[in-house]
């Protein structure tokens, strides 16, 4: 089927639920063909894609790896490496929230964070970025957050690690751009997914309150900042983090 997406492959980490899941469904409506990565298998969501995949003429493979575990994500990218198909789009959107005061966060808890939401996006950055450097193209769009940005109270861990993704995205659009790949970031504010649900009531309000829009995001605007990402249409777009908060900062 036709779509701006038409014929790209792309893999989508967190594609189970929240935003990576609207982003798979929005890519595959734009002809994407996709490889859906999660973290257990789930014979339920295997049969959802299959549905979307037919609906659309796209293939979505279901593709398992923790994020947690160095081995397995490793392993996990080398199965889609062995399709030797090209590589068009990398969405790194798996992640894990954490709030917690400065004092109080043990470094255990920070190396946990930091893993899953710093090195191992740039373990997978890094084995397809060898993909795409030999085709010469290429996209990686990596979730950051308004937290990589915006300093709080209580967010130690998580907002240091997205913080440091925004890092590594720039560093990475440096290097690769002579092969003809874009590295850019999301930074969504709060959004209507579970992602958030550690944050108190009365801290959601107070964000609210301060922002523009006067409102969470709903996931299919984020999931469309991503699809503009890896389209074409952003051709010369890259080491840019796109900030979607509803006019919660100003920067």
């Amino acid at each position: 089927m036709g779509g701006i997406l038409a014929d790209k492959n792309v893999i989508i980490t967190g594609a189970r639920r929240g935003i990576g899941r609207v982003i798979l469904e929005l890519f595959a409506e734009n002809g994407a063909n996709i490889w859906a990565c999660c973290r257990g298998q789930d014979e339920k969501f295997e049969s959802e894609v299959r549905e979307i995949a037919n609906k659309n003429g796209v293939w979505i493979t279901p593709i398992y790896f923790d994020l947690s575990d160095e081995d397995s994500v490793r392993n996990g990218i080398q199965k889609i490496i062995k399709e030797k198909k090209s590589v068009d789009v990398l969405v790194n959107n798996a992640g894990t929230a954490f709030g917690g005061l400065f004092t109080m966060t043990s470094l255990d808890k920070l190396r946990e964070v930091f893993q899953i939401n710093y090195f191992a996006q740039v373990q997978i950055m890094q084995r397809i970025l060898r993909v795409m450097m030999k085709q010469k193209s290429g996209s990686i769009i990596n979730m950051a957050s308004i937290g990589g940005i915006e300093t709080a109270p209580g967010y130690l861990a998580y907002g240091s690690s997205k913080a440091a993704l925004i890092y590594a995205t720039k560093t990475a659009s440096h290097e690769v751009g002579q092969y003809g790949i874009r590295v850019n970031a999301i930074a969504p504010g709060l959004t209507e997914t579970d992602m958030g649900s550690y944050k108190s009531q009365e801290e959601i309000d107070r964000i609210i309150e301060r922002s523009s829009l006067h409102r969470k995001a709903d996931p299919k605007e984020i999931a469309e900042c991503a699809l503009f990402l890896a389209s074409d249409k952003s051709s010369f777009i890259t080491g840019q983090v796109l900030i979607a908060d509803g006019g919660r900062i100003c920067v």
